[in-house]
């Protein structure tokens, strides 16, 4: 192998017909291979910088007889980025391939399969399957790992072929090796084909799930990471398992890698659902706080990966950084997108205690000189003043200091924080409304500007020049914003009910009326204006009742992630999802959503809210008869079908160490889900008369069921004080 650095000399580009022609030349007086290496060095080159050297196909290809290894590698990395687009030419590749399946070097078997299994070709492809099933059971564990990895290529290319060959049945087999590398490579392939909408369903049982935990010393950092995610497929069956498993590894909060961390700490979170010992929890919660704040002091890139799921840890689990809110204090040098997380975990974690702390420290960004920053940092002042009642009062002072610098955005930012507080503390703070009236020409964006006129509408009746300062915002009606034109259509009518003997106000609701109905395009706003017109001209008493009636204080409760969903997207903490806060199926085509699973064991706090995990239910394709460990299961009766795509099968590994024929059929509540959506209710016996006398029968439902669209109350949701979601 050439030294780091000497191989720059090669990325030139160079042209088709001379690489031919040096590797003809190449053939005669080359007895090193030193001309067909440095050859196939320029092509491997010129493929990195994106040239097209497709041509040279059957050239390469004849490199293969080489017995270099150097050689070798670079002909089957050739084959990887054009073997898929020469399906007519791969034929003459195959009996290389079949001779390196069974050479003496263990690299060079492995380098050929790994290979195969790189083009998803059915020749290739059927030319893998018996190569593939020896180096399974290859006595190098090298071999064994590469081969692991490829039967997930292979079910990726061609999901019957790996389910009717057995190929599911001999990754279990490997789960129990004994090297860790070759079990951490079978679990990682197992998980990638669980994944998959169309995949086996892989689940673990408690001795297999102990003998994976036996190979995490021994495993690379990938290589725990897998053992730990596969953890998720267990579902324990008493308190007693999870807490032993929890226990077992908790010392990885230790590792030094942060992906290593996180996955450790999504499988703590998931086994904890399954605990009654509350000194453990409490215990564990205690553990995975430092881990976290440790993962602070990397890069932005792993901070923000950081911030991103602590945000979700606390709101599941409050007491693992309680005290810790000074960590999430911002630092001048951070990142915007670094900033804007930190402020909403300061949000999530500001109680009682430490409210004063976390005002002083807003109050310092909202004299920011970034202007999203700083838009953030006042908004969360509003916030705290509703999350915190104690705080309330200093919270309001800080924000009239904010008023008073006369800077826009901050002013704009304020008005809209100070409507919420309003309707958080109903005649508490009016006192302020002269400070906000002073400042009404600052006000130009929609949102700010609709705040303060629900200000003035809502407390007109305190405010003598209400409707003067209601008149100067509607000479702009026509042209402002629907959000604008809603809410100075309901403040001039509140006006009207409020001071209905004033002429001003007369004047005004009529003009404004008459714009809605009239003049205005969008049909929300001309729909209210019909409705208010109507109400005030029938009776005007009822209407003053309805648009001035008891409005419920805001609460907090609309920020926090509902429970079911939140336990659901912490099964993906460390990963894309945990980012985005989505579930991986909304976002990537074809993955298995993630969900937990009932059992004895799960507390009843998490089965009040758990989530039934739809996955996606094929036809059922009868029982597939394979070879390999456990019992046989007892088949479900179903009439036979045509053949289909492959249903979802249930590869349990409950089984592994026995040694009897396995049997993969569909889980009975697949057959029972193909029955019910077969059977069909009765038509009523009065169907086809009532169908006679309505003449929309024969429309077939085709708007729906209105039954749909019925109102219906919001499911009450008890919240207690002392209720941290520890349960």
């Amino acid at each position: 192998m050439s030294q780091p650095g000497q191989d720059a000399k090669f990325f030139q580009r160079g042209k088709i017909e001379e690489f031919r022609a040096e590797l003809l030349a190449a053939e005669t007086k080359d007895k090193k291979f030193v001309k067909r290496k440095t050859v196939l060095k320029k092509i491997v080159a010129n493929i990195t910088m994106g040239m097209d050297m497709s041509p040279l196909f059957p050239d390469v290809v004849q490199c293969l007889g080489t017995p270099l290894l150097e050689i070798k590698k670079m002909v089957y990395l050739f084959l990887v980025s054009y073997g898929r687009s020469k399906p007519d030419q791969i034929h003459l590749v195959i009996p290389n391939f079949l001779q390196d399946c069974n050479d003496r070097n263990p690299l060079i078997r492995a380098l050929a399969i790994r290979t195969m299994s790189y083009i998803p070709i059915p020749v290739v492809t059927e030319a893998l399957s018996d190569n593939l099933r020896h180096a399974l059971k290859d006595r190098d564990p090298y071999v064994r790992k590469t081969a692991a990895i490829c039967v997930a290529k292979l079910y990726s290319a061609d999901p019957r072929k790996a389910e009717r060959g057995g190929f599911v049945e001999l990754l279990r087999d490997l789960m129990l090796d004994s090297n860790a590398t070759v079990v951490a490579n079978a679990v990682a392939a197992l998980s990638e084909i669980g994944d998959r909408q169309d995949g086996v369903i892989f689940k673990l049982n408690l001795a297999t799930a102990n003998k994976l935990l036996a190979a995490i010393p021994e495993s690379s950092e990938w290589g725990q990471i897998y053992i730990l995610d596969s953890l998720l497929r267990y579902v324990p069956e008493r308190h007693t398992d999870a807490e032993m498993m929890a226990e077992r590894i908790i010392v990885q909060l230790q590792h030094g890698n942060s992906a290593v961390i996180l996955t450790t700490i999504k499988a703590l979170l998931y086994l904890m659902n399954y605990m009654e010992n509350r000194q453990l929890i409490d215990y564990i919660c205690k553990k995975m706080g430092p881990p976290l704040v440790t993962l602070l002091s990397s890069g932005p890139e792993v901070q923000y990966v950081a911030l991103r799921n602590i945000l979700l840890i606390i709101q599941r689990r409050p007491t693992v950084l309680k005290n810790d809110v000074r960590i999430f204090f911002c630092k001048y040098n951070d990142p915007i997108y670094i900033k804007l997380a930190k402020l909403e975990i300061m949000y999530r974690l500001a109680r009682a205690e430490n409210a004063k702390e976390v005002l002083a420290e807003l109050q310092e960004y909202a004299s920011e000189v970034d202007l999203d920053f700083v838009r953030k940092a006042v908004r969360s002042i509003g916030r705290l003043a509703i999350k915190v009642e104690a705080a309330a009062d200093d919270c309001i002072q800080a924000l009239l200091d904010l008023i008073e610098t006369k800077v826009t955005y901050v002013v704009q930012e304020a008005v809209i924080v100070i409507k919420d507080i309003f309707r958080r503390y109903p005649g508490k703070y009016e006192g302020i409304i002269p400070n906000l009236c002073e400042n009404l020409d600052a006000l130009d964006e929609p949102e700010a500007k609709a705040s303060m006129v629900w200000i003035l509408g809502q407390y007109a009746n305190i405010i003598d020049n209400a409707d003067e300062l209601l008149d100067d915002l509607c000479y702009t009606f026509l042209e402002e914003s629907t959000e604008v034109q809603l809410a100075l259509l309901t403040a001039v009518v509140k006006l009207f009910v409020y001071k209905s003997k004033v002429d001003k106000a007369k004047e005004l609701v009529h003009k404004v009326l008459k714009w809605t109905t009239e003049e205005a395009d969008n049909p929300d706003l001309r729909d209210r204006g019909f409705m208010y017109w109507r109400m005030l001209a029938i009776n005007p008493t009822v209407a003053g009742e309805i648009v001035l009636s008891e409005k419920p204080p805001i609460t907090t409760d609309s920020d926090r992630m509902d429970r079911g969903a939140l336990d659901q997207l912490l099964l993906h903490t460390g990963t894309l999802g945990s980012i985005y806060h989505k579930n991986p199926e909304t976002f990537i085509r074809n993955a298995a959503g993630k969900a937990l699973k009932d059992s004895p064991a799960l507390n009843a706090h998490s089965r009040a809210v758990l989530i039934p995990l739809a996955r996606t239910q094929l036809p059922s394709m009868g029982p597939i008869v394979v070879a390999g460990p456990g019992p046989t299961e007892p088949q479900a009766q179903s009439s036979p079908v045509a053949p289909l795509p492959p249903a979802k099968t249930d590869v349990d590994t409950s089984a592994l160490p026995t040694q009897s024929s396995q049997l993969i059929s569909p889980t009975q509540d697949d057959v029972a889900n193909d029955q019910d959506e077969t059977e069909e209710d009765d038509e009523p016996p009065h169907s086809t008369q009532a169908s006679k006398l309505d003449p929309y029968s024969n429309l077939d439902n085709a708007f729906g069921g209105y039954l749909a669209d019925e109102p219906r109350p919001m499911a009450s949701r008890q919240h207690d004080d002392d209720d941290d979601l520890l349960f």
